[in-house]
């Protein structure tokens, strides 16, 4: 199994996931290609902030831009598939439950000690 990403790599793909409009720009872009327009009326979001979310995305690697052929005033966006399968994967790997080890804690009293179980947590 290969080595999970590091706290440092997830929690930049957190802070990019982590806003709603950013989430809700995603689950558009998982609809198929859109405009800014289309997506600032389907959100009810002004331009100017769909255009910052966009641009984390793209900073972060998750949305690609496409000019119109026939007028560059036109700019569509998409997901980029391969980078929503890093993520994936990375955030997959970070949350693998195969990761959890058995540990005895270092401190504290250890008489009897008996790491909890799920139901002893409830």
């Amino acid at each position: 199994m290969a080595s999970p990403p590091t706290r440092t790599e997830v929690s930049a793909t957190l802070k990019v996931l982590c806003d709603p409009t950013r989430l809700a720009i995603l689950d558009l872009l998982m609809q198929g290609v859109q405009c800014n327009c289309e997506i600032g009326e389907q959100l009810h979001v002004p331009m100017n902030l769909i255009s910052h979310h966009i641009r984390v995305l793209r900073e972060a690697g998750l949305v690609t831009s496409r000019r119109d052929p026939y007028d560059a005033r036109w700019i569509y966006y998409s997901i980029d598939k391969a980078a929503l399968a890093r993520v994936r994967e990375q955030l997959a790997a970070f949350l693998d439950p195969q990761r959890i080890q058995p540990r005895l804690p270092t401190c504290g009293p250890r008489l009897a000690w008996q790491p909890l179980t799920h139901e002893a947590q409830q």
